[in-house]
């Protein structure tokens, strides 16, 4: 990553972080001010064509590291499992149609069955994706989650436990994404960072920070530098792995969304290159 102040290079945001915008105004802003990147969440572009969202991004000028977001491949129910994976199928579609790197994975999580058995769904959906992976060269990124959303939204909440599912795969298409606000706890961290980056399988760095008191679990996270999670100590790990991906601002705030989203972005565009600047 270069030092230099102005450097925007590989900054993407996340739709959802700027979420009273639409996708339109997004992209306009977002290139206006020299971003060079967008995440799109799915909501974002629910009931759009997806020829009519790669024209809106493409006029901009911006590339697009993931769509976001997919997953919940969990339930006792095998049929179930097989309409989730379905969907998925048709969510790697629209991610290659958009020209999205990478379909980010939730992977979901069912109250009242063992944790280890819902990682086996997670494991078994991904390996019968694959094919449809291949065939639009998109990859699949398991994002784990706070150890708060075991119940009912992840059953991957660590890097080693997405790290072993990778494992099991085996498949260059297969890997993780890494959001420090669900991660940063972790004491084994930096050893994980270091065991997925030697085989290649960090695919994606996620950054915002963990408010102190944490008002919300869902919807408080802070811009770079209002928190207490060691960012520089965890981008120093994944830069010590070579990643030389996107480094992509995603932020849940109720706070945030409810003020003036330009102001926001310049804020954002400010603390990143502040951050990036001071831990180079």
């Amino acid at each position: 990553m270069n030092s230099s102040k102005n450097d925007l290079t590989r900054l993407a945001i996340h739709t959802i972080t700027t979420k009273p915008w639409s996708l339109e105004e997004a992209c306009e802003n977002y290139a206006s001010r020299g971003v060079p990147g967008i995440s799109v969440w799915i909501e974002a572009i629910e009931g759009r064509k997806t020829n009519d969202v790669k024209r809106i991004i493409d006029r901009a000028g911006l590339e697009v590291p993931a769509l976001v977001r997919g997953g919940f491949f969990c339930d006792p129910s095998p049929s179930e499992r097989a309409c989730k994976i379905e969907r998925n199928k048709g969510l790697l579609a629209s991610a290659a149609e958009i020209g999205a790197q990478m379909l980010v994975l939730v992977v979901g999580a069912v109250p009242g069955q063992p944790l280890a058995t819902q990682r086996d769904w997670v494991r078994e959906a991904i390996e019968k994706l694959l094919p449809t992976a291949e065939q639009f060269g998109v990859q699949l990124a398991i994002e784990p989650l706070h150890p708060m959303y075991a119940g009912d939204r992840s059953c991957v909440t660590t890097l080693g436990q997405a790290r072993r599912i990778c494992e099991q795969i085996d498949h260059a298409l297969v890997g993780v994404a890494l959001d420090v606000y669900h991660v940063w706890w972790d004491e084994d961290l930096d050893l994980e960072i270091e065991r997925i980056g030697k085989r290649g399988e960090l695919f994606a760095f996620h950054l915002c920070d963990w408010r102190c008191p944490t008002r919300d679990m869902l919807n408080d996270r802070a811009l770079m530098g209002d928190g207490c999670i060691d960012l520089a100590r965890i981008r120093a790990a994944v830069h010590t792995t070579g990643f030389e991906g996107w480094e992509e601002i995603e932020i849940f705030s109720t706070e945030h969304w409810a003020n003036d989203q330009s102001v926001f972005l310049d804020q954002i565009i400010d603390r990143y290159q502040r951050f990036a600047i001071d831990n180079d």
